[in-house]
């Protein structure tokens, strides 16, 4: 069972779709998490994220493994609710929390997972497969320094956040400098002038959790002040696919992130998320 879209991601990356039993109302994809049991809603009015665990549901179906996380308690169910919820259940499920920070930390969460449900060898394989693309992009923009662009990538809009955890290091091997993420670190509020100053070239907007038509429309709706940062680009992305969750689908976002600062060195998107980096005009 899992209770954060982006271990839902995992299992099903790991073949294990059969065994998936239920999911939370935000496990969007693949198109076959869909069809699973959900064991959360939304009890927020529309437009806000929140989940609450529907405990007759989880038990009925007698997980053995549930999967969730402990990062951010607005992302979805908390920890400390769901390990007491599993010690209630008769079929005494192991519950395991995924909360990477780092690129690298997400590659040992598919280590974690991939151990825990018997799937050793596809998760090497997984991260195998993760690692080779990230060594293509890395040569493709192995360039001097003078040739990377500033990057600031902004989660939120009001206030203003600064994309932490992997992002940076995201924009670091696409080939970008990141002029305000601390890798590794929380994502940070700062003020509009905080990012003026540091004068990025290019501004990827990308709120937590929003698809790019909703970045798009964000950026709409502060491009005076996106306009005054003085970048030669501003740029809507998927956040929800490729960059709020930390699964296999990060490098899709890597790769994305590549073709938007080198576009001549990474000619081509991932087909996926070709129509998904939208230029905001200021």
């Amino acid at each position: 069972m899992s209770l954060v879209p982006h271990a839902t991601e995992l299992l099903f990356a790991l073949g294990l779709e059969r065994e998936v039993v239920g999911v939370t109302h935000e496990c969007d994809y693949p198109a076959a998490a869909l069809a699973r049991q959900r064991i959360s809603r939304d009890v927020l009015p529309d437009g806000l994220t929140a989940a609450e665990i529907d405990a007759d549901a989880l038990a009925a179906l007698e997980p053995d493994l549930i999967v969730t996380q402990a990062l951010c308690p607005v992302c979805a169910v908390s920890y400390d609710e769901v390990a007491e919820l599993a010690r209630e259940l008769p079929s005494s499920p192991e519950v395991i929390a995924l909360d990477p920070k780092t690129v690298g930390e997400t590659l040992a969460d598919v280590d974690t997972v991939a151990r825990a449900t018997g799937r050793r060898e596809m998760g090497a394989d997984l991260v195998r497969r993760t690692v080779e693309r990230i060594d293509r992009v890395s040569k493709a923009v192995a360039l001097p320094p003078s040739a990377r662009p500033r990057v600031a990538a902004l989660e939120w809009l009001d206030p203003v956040f600064v994309a932490g955890h992997w992002t940076p290091q995201m924009i670091e091997l696409a080939g970008g400098e990141d002029v305000l993420g601390l890798a590794g670190e929380p994502s940070r509020t700062v003020a509009w002038e905080t990012v003026a100053a540091a004068e990025p070239q290019i501004v990827v907007v990308m709120p937590c959790g929003y698809d790019a038509p909703r970045a798009r429309a964000e950026a709409t709706v502060y491009a005076s002040e996106l306009a005054r940062l003085g970048a030669e680009r501003v740029v809507a992305v998927d956040a929800s696919a490729y960059f709020s969750r930390p699964g296999p689908r990060l490098i899709d976002g890597l790769e994305l992130l590549a073709h938007i600062l080198h576009p001549d060195s990474v000619p081509e998107a991932p087909p996926e998320t070709e129509a998904l980096a939208l230029r905001v005009q200021g």
